[in-house]
């Protein structure tokens, strides 16, 4: 992230914390019962004292994170309730997230049993040796970016997880791919982007405004031509 002072998700974006600014869009859902935040160790102490009412604001519930994000994960699904019959898993350092976009992946995950979001790969792909010398021209067709939430039927994850054998996945998607369950992409937006660098965190502020907006009711008026609910 080139600030060794502070990592990525810890960074203000816009007045609030990059990772509260991705937690928020679930800890505000109804269909949502329980949000979990996992955290590296050695920014525990850092984290509950820094971010101490936020956390008692948003009811989240922090578990210490492990060497790679299949450990961190795991970890995680051991305190999900039993109640929950889905299992969304989310970038921290993904804060620019709509509303529709969460509802579109959880729907397709409710008729599927597994769900990522994603964009379509759209400029021109090549793979280069170590040298940085151009090896092959990588065909786009059928090719995508995976981004989160991805979400999948808890039962399926945790399946995915218990067969995993200690293989560090770049994502759940690829556990449950390994056990043989179809993944379905959501096609969405370039928009909801990974914070890596100081430029990413730029482009994420202008991004932030640019945000497809919830429809809000208008006044309505008797005489009005259109019904305000869009009926």
């Amino acid at each position: 992230f080139g600030d060794s002072r502070k990592k990525k998700v810890f960074t203000d974006l816009k007045g609030r914390a990059v990772w509260i600014r991705a937690a928020e869009q679930f800890t505000e859902r109804d269909d949502v019962i329980q949000t979990i935040v996992v955290v590296s160790g050695d920014d525990m102490e850092f984290f509950m004292e820094k971010f101490r009412p936020n956390l008692a604001f948003m009811g989240v519930e922090i578990v210490e994170g492990g060497a790679e994000r299949a450990d961190s994960v795991e970890n995680a699904l051991k305190i999900v309730r039993e109640d929950a019959e889905f299992v969304s898993v989310h970038d921290a350092a993904r804060p620019v997230l709509a509303k529709k976009w969460i509802d579109d992946v959880f729907a397709k995950a409710a008729k599927t049993g597994a769900a990522i979001l994603g964009h379509k790969v759209s400029s021109t792909l090549k793979r280069a040796d170590s040298s940085g010398q151009i090896t092959e021209t990588v065909p786009r067709e059928h090719l995508w970016e995976a981004q989160t939430p991805q979400v999948f039927r808890r039962d399926l994850l945790c399946e995915a997880f218990a067969k995993r054998d200690g293989f560090q996945a770049t994502d759940e998607a690829q556990l449950v791919e390994r056990i043989g369950h179809p993944v379905s992409i959501v096609d969405n937006s370039a928009m909801n982007l990974k914070i890596t660098t100081q430029e990413d965190l730029r482009i994420a502020e202008k991004l932030l405004d640019a945000l497809p907006k919830e429809k809000a009711l208008r006044g309505f008026h008797p005489f009005a031509d259109e019904d305000p609910r869009g009926l």
